[in-house]
């Protein structure tokens, strides 16, 4: 007779609370020939009080490789007709479990009828060839929406599980990731060493993380989607959308087009909001110039001093200064005055003074930046021709062009007769250009009259402390 009676408890966090408690005294004080064995696939849900009185052996997932050679192993022991292409689908498929690998064989032994042929696995599992997937990423490569979603459209044909798919693709980058760090680091037979070589020669290390990580995202973005595929055309064409600007050979012109850095910026009201806008660094050109004012503490516990002898508000702010506009002195605009130089606005563009009638005329939206970023490059017996660097020129339409000839028609009480031209040579001294110079010149304005106050200068005096130039902001009467 055997020494050990064993039992062997499978899936033991299924057991109810009450029949762990009928266990625990039994494990508290078991009898010398018993052994148990519990088993479980998520140990959280096992009591404490039964985890604290087991020995805990966490087995390791096995590896695709070891599967596989188990796989095979088997199917040769049984004669049974296997090619190596299915068994590395169910080795992939198992995700590291024999089980579900010695079931999966099972199901496609009889889905074959005695045979486990690649193309039965695939339709099995729902999932595609390995070569659709690589006809999917050579149509990726050469950068044609029409190629890529013809090699998509033909995947969607065979109704695949759209996430066993993308994890498949995540898959193949990730081996390219690992090739373009160190080929040696590649462990994965699946993709032979000549398809990694000639994807990692046409597409940066940035790229191949950049692909990942909308994979990634995408396979998410596929559970809530109405329409799986519809959703895996546009997690398509999201990877020619976002991939790194360039021209590459074969690109399509729709995707060469990306919007550069360039001057126009949101705005509603040119009187009630700071204009701020980016050079073509891509560098802010001016600080936010609208933060409000917070964490205000009593003037007297900061500062001791009596209020007869300075006369301030019942709080000094810390963080940002406000003061009242009508308390400084007001800088009025000066309208430019330049020369005019390759269409710049000037004495040339016949007294209109551009820089400020561009924000008079009462335009929102696209057409208030149009004017904002022009300038007068002639005006001559009502004929206006304005000159916009080529990215802005693109935004604009007959309908904004009819908008703005209107706008100035009611201004100036004159019909005039307007054409918007290019000018790759575009001078700074656009309407946007020179508001943003007056409002950085009133901004030092407003900081030195600042420095002038009694009160400022006291404070600097009394508590050694330095004014924060970067919290001034403007506050309307």
């Amino acid at each position: 007779r055997a020494r050990f009676k064993i039992y062997l408890i499978d899936e033991v966090h299924m057991l109810s609370k009450n029949s762990f408690n009928a266990l625990l005294k039994t494990l508290e004080e078991p009898p010398p020939h018993i052994k148990f064995l519990l088993a479980t696939t998520d140990p959280q849900k096992v009591p404490v009080t039964v985890l604290s009185r087991c020995l805990q052996f966490n087995l390791k997932r096995m590896s695709r490789a070891q599967i596989f050679s188990h796989l095979q192993f088997l199917t040769e022991q049984e004669s049974i007709e296997a090619e190596a292409g299915a068994l590395t689908q169910l080795a992939s498929a198992a995700d590291g479990s024999m089980r579900d690998a010695l079931s999966l064989l099972d199901q496609a032994i009889a889905y074959g009828a005695g045979k486990v042929q690649q193309e039965a696995v695939y339709a099995m599992l729902g999932s595609i060839s390995a070569d659709y997937l690589i006809r999917l990423f050579k149509a990726l490569q050469t950068r044609q929406a029409a190629s890529l979603l013809k090699e998509a459209r033909s995947i969607i044909e065979h109704s695949p599980d759209y996430q066993r798919l993308c994890a498949e693709m995540i898959n193949l980058l990730q081996q390219l990731a690992l090739f373009q760090a160190d080929p040696g680091l590649v462990n994965d037979d699946q993709f032979d060493q000549e398809l990694l070589q000639q994807l990692g020669s046409s597409w940066s290390t940035d790229e191949v993380q950049l692909y990942y990580q909308i994979l990634l995202q995408g396979r998410q973005d596929l559970l809530i989607a109405p329409d799986e595929p519809s959703a895996f055309e546009m997690l398509m064409l999201r990877l020619l959308a976002f991939a790194p600007a360039g021209d590459m050979p074969g690109q399509d012109e729709a995707l060469k087009k990306k919007p550069e850095p360039g001057r126009i910026v949101a705005r509603r009201a040119p009187e009630d909001e700071a204009a701020t806008t980016e050079d073509h660094s891509g560098h802010s050109k001016l600080h936010d110039f609208t933060e409000e004012s917070a964490n205000q503490h009593s003037f007297e516990e900061r500062v001791g001093l009596d209020q007869e002898d300075v006369s301030v508000t019942e709080s000094i702010p810390d963080t940002p200064t406000e003061i009242q506009s009508e308390s400084l002195p007001e800088t009025q605009p000066e309208t430019s005055t330049a020369t005019l130089t390759n269409g710049s606005s000037g004495p040339a563009d016949g007294g209109l003074g551009w820089p400020d009638l561009a924000y008079s005329l009462g335009l929102v939206g696209l057409a208030q930046e149009i004017v904002a970023n022009s300038v007068v490059q002639n005006y001559h017996d009502s004929e206006l021709e304005l000159a916009l660097s080529a990215e802005i020129h693109e935004l604009a339409n007959a309908t904004i062009e009819s908008e703005i000839v209107q706008a100035l028609n009611r201004k100036l009480g004159v019909s005039l007769n307007l054409r918007l031209s290019v000018n790759h040579k575009l001078p700074a001294d656009t309407p946007v250009e020179v508001r943003i110079e007056r409002l950085k010149q009133e901004r030092l304005d407003v900081i030195e009259a600042i420095k002038q106050e009694n009160v400022v200068k006291k404070l600097q005096q009394t508590l050694a402390v330095e004014l924060d130039e970067s919290s001034v902001v403007k506050v309307d009467a």
